[in-house]
């Protein structure tokens, strides 16, 4: 997943919900039977004043008592120490320790699901990063399945899984990503942001998982503008003025993609305010299809071989068959001349790029075939002015080709001779 920009949000609110991880903490030991000695190294451990020291002791118990009635708590007591201390390895360590015992430990998952997360998304290797997320998705899939313990009220469980779902369900998201699937993505990205709706309307990693599923809508195939912009506009309202001028571009290039302009757009900024998702009964009008513009411009064009080289180019490219033959059929046979820049050459043929887009792109939209072979083939690059004869055109990709195709010799310089003038 894309997290490059927003980053920082992760350090202005933390992703993992700790403060939701820590009831059922007490000690349990005062229950259960245990040797004078045994008790008092757990009582050591238990009213230990540091996150480090009760880390420390708990670990040392454990050394000393492998196999304690009281295992699985004493690693919670750990887990929750070693967290708090801030040790990732060390959290990591007694993670994995305890999901052995009790594999539904959701705060066991949460700190799974967290640090590999981030240490994947450190990884350079396209195949070593999706192994990592794809063990970081199962954490988190396993984390959504988690049934409640015998000990845990349901009433608590649930506020543990609400706390951190939205941790499991951008993991999923981001594995879903990073394997390029836009629905999967968009899925877990939804559960997501409409489970912490309050979390969207601050800096939070919910608030950056909005612009992420914006993005996510943007890139998918075909992208999807409208979601793309009402997305993006949301986590522009809400994100931090710093925020702003990165998030807010590709809310107005989506809606402009959508609706063909930047008209009506306010009324979206202000629809986000009071909506996450956009409401029933709020439509914005689609710019007109290209196939439609194409015939728009036939019906009010009383000459179609007047129009201009770009045009032309985009009757053909996006027009309907019947018409964009029309308009090579005002063409197909005749001459022209066309400058343009060399995308690839031969001494037997050419192409070109020609129309703007295509010298911007550096993409070839004419191939010309030369009437004679070339004596001195032009580099890649050079413009140049060819004349040649249309003869036929493919749609996708758009290619015009010329036949009798000659390069036009550039015109020499007027020379200026002095003037003399005569004294009198």
């Amino acid at each position: 997943m894309k997290k490059v920009v927003l980053a920082s949000l992760l350090a202005v609110a933390g992703a993992v919900p700790s403060a939701s991880l820590t009831f059922a903490q007490q000690p349990v030991a005062s229950g259960v039977q245990m040797s004078a000695d045994e008790y008092a190294a757990y009582n050591n451990a238990n009213t230990q004043t540091t996150a480090a020291g009760k880390a420390a002791a708990f670990e040392a118990y454990l050394k000393a008592y492998p196999s304690s009635a009281v295992k699985q708590d004493v690693l919670n007591q750990i887990l929750f120490a070693d967290s708090q201390t801030g040790d990732q390895a060390a959290t990591v360590n007694a993670a994995d320790r305890l999901l052995v015992i009790d594999p539904n430990n959701l705060r066991a998952l949460t700190f799974e699901v967290y640090y590999r997360r981030a240490d994947a998304d450190k990884l350079t290797d396209p195949a070593t990063k999706q192994a990592a997320l794809d063990k970081v998705a199962t954490y988190a899939q396993q984390g959504l399945n988690a049934a409640a313990p015998k000990d845990v009220s349901d009433a608590d469980f649930a506020k543990l899984k609400e706390a951190t779902a939205p941790t499991f369900e951008s993991a999923i998201a981001d594995d879903d990503l990073t394997k390029k699937d836009n629905a999967g993505a968009i899925a877990a990205l939804k559960k997501e942001i409409d489970g912490d709706q309050a979390d969207t309307l601050k800096a939070s990693p919910v608030l950056q998982d909005v612009y992420v599923l914006a993005q996510v809508y943007y890139t998918s195939t075909p992208p999807d503008y409208l979601n793309c912009a009402w997305y993006a506009t949301r986590a522009a309202a809400f994100a931090p003025d710093a925020y702003k001028p990165t998030i807010q571009p590709l809310a107005t290039y989506c809606y402009k993609k959508y609706h063909g302009s930047a008209d009506g757009y306010a009324a979206m900024q202000t629809a986000v305010l009071t909506n996450l998702d956009p409401p029933a009964g709020f439509t914005v009008k689609p710019a007109p299809k290209p196939e439609d513009i194409v015939t728009n411009l036939i019906a009010t064009t009383p000459d179609l071989a007047s129009l201009a080289i770009s045009d032309k180019e985009f009757v053909l490219q996006y027009g309907r068959q019947a018409d964009a033959d029309k308009v090579f059929d005002t063409i197909k046979g005749k001459s022209v001349e066309l400058p343009g820049v060399v995308i690839a050459a031969t001494a037997d043929s050419l192409q070109l790029a020609v129309s703007d887009d295509a010298v911007q792109g550096k993409t070839a939209d004419f191939t010309f075939t030369m009437k004679e072979p070339l004596k001195t083939v032009p580099n890649v690059g050079d413009k140049i002015t060819l004349v040649g004869t249309y003869a036929s055109y493919t749609q996708t990709p758009l290619m015009i080709s010329m036949s009798d195709g000659a390069i036009v010799p550039k015109k020499a310089a007027p020379v200026h001779h002095p003037v003399h003038h005569t004294s009198h």
